[in-house]
């Protein structure tokens, strides 16, 4: 290479192409970067609470859900806000990379600037804010509540989510079907083993207030059943970063089908 261009010592500067290699046995995967920042790290989340949930397993954790943009979604522990964000952004078709940069837009020679605009430009493009959606987070730390709200704002969707502080002992809702997707203490960073049958007792009386809804859990916690009450009636094991979780699925009934008529012109 130095025969080739004519010089002694190639300066470390323009674009990086940084190479990933993988070995699994006697096979060599090697590959190029071009992401960068995980692509977990959606931009919008500057500051997290304790033992915050990524936004790709908040996202996934949604996308199990039969929930829809015009279902009513509560997290009660909301924390920084990552499910009722994740949940927004998806009612407003808003790219989950539309707040952040990728390493390839320095690629210039390989991918044109003109197609990350146009990229760009179609994704603003589908982006409806103007959708009506009943999207709230609860917490009972106003200081991470503000967190939230800050997040909201970055992501671009703070009008389309309600954010107050209130303990899950008194959540309660007038509405039928909705949803309940939290991520709640489970005593490996935020609270002490002790403390969790209280809180999952909580937990339980204010979902069985909430008539017809369905409510869906991530947690840790072995015995979250037995103190909510109730046998849940899916539960999917998953990690959430290194510790084992469990994903609690209570399913409420299906809200009856919209009536159409028809109507015959004559």
């Amino acid at each position: 290479m130095k025969g080739h261009f004519g010089i002694s010592w190639f300066s470390e500067d323009g674009a990086d192409y940084p190479l990933r290699v993988f070995l699994m046995k006697d096979e060599v995967t090697v590959t190029i970067d071009t992401t960068g920042d995980s692509l977990h790290k959606r931009g919008y989340r500057t500051m997290a609470g304790a033992a915050p949930l990524s936004e790709t397993l908040a996202a996934s954790l949604i996308m199990l859900t039969p929930w829809h943009a015009d279902r009513i979604l509560v997290d009660p522990f909301c924390g920084s806000g990552t499910f009722p964000i994740e949940a927004a952004m998806m009612a407003a078709n808003i790219a989950p990379g539309m707040n952040r940069d990728f390493l390839s837009q320095e690629w210039e020679a390989l991918v044109p600037k003109k197609v990350w605009y146009e990229a760009i430009e179609e994704a603003q493009d589908l982006v409806d804010l103007d959708v009506e959606t009943a999207i709230q987070g609860y917490d009972i730390d106003e200081s991470v509540i503000a967190v939230a709200r800050e997040n909201a704002r970055r992501a671009g969707v703070d009008k389309l989510i309600h954010f107050q502080r209130r303990p899950v002992a008194e959540l309660n809702h007038p509405k039928k079907y909705g949803f309940v997707i939290t991520n709640p203490p489970y005593g490996e960073r935020l609270e002490d083993k002790k403390d969790l049958p209280a809180l999952y007792q909580q937990i339980g009386e204010a979902y069985a207030r909430l008539d017809d809804w369905s409510m869906y859990l991530i947690t840790s916690y072995e015995d979250a059943e037995r103190y909510i009450g109730k046998k849940a009636d899916k539960n999917r094991k998953l990690y959430n970063g290194m510790i084992r979780t469990y994903f609690y699925q209570f399913l409420g009934p299906k809200p009856p089908r919209r009536q159409h008529r028809d109507v015959t012109l004559q």
